[in-house]
């Protein structure tokens, strides 16, 4: 399968020492950029304050009720009878 998406790009008129990857080449260049921004733009920006309290506890509501929800019963059983 490899062998043939190599000889698709091929004959597609793209280059022969590019090889068929996993990454098409806008999400290298997109990588690339992220990866870039990342590491320049903390360089360049000055440090922001520290959030209010509050903000600082959406993570953990949202982390709760996540945990709820995972340990919910599902009644798929009760779901799948009201519509069949």
């Amino acid at each position: 399968m490899e062998y043939q998406r190599q000889r698709s790009h091929q004959s597609q008129g793209r280059s022969r020492w590019v090889p068929a990857s996993y990454f098409s080449f806008e999400s290298l260049l997109l990588l690339s950029c992220l990866t870039a921004s990342l590491l320049i733009l903390p360089l360049l920006l000055p440090p922001l304050p520290p959030p209010p309290f509050l903000l600082l506890l959406l993570p953990i509501a949202i982390l709760l009720v996540l945990i709820i929800s995972a340990f919910m019963p599902s009644n798929v059983r009760d779901i799948t009878h009201t519509y069949m």
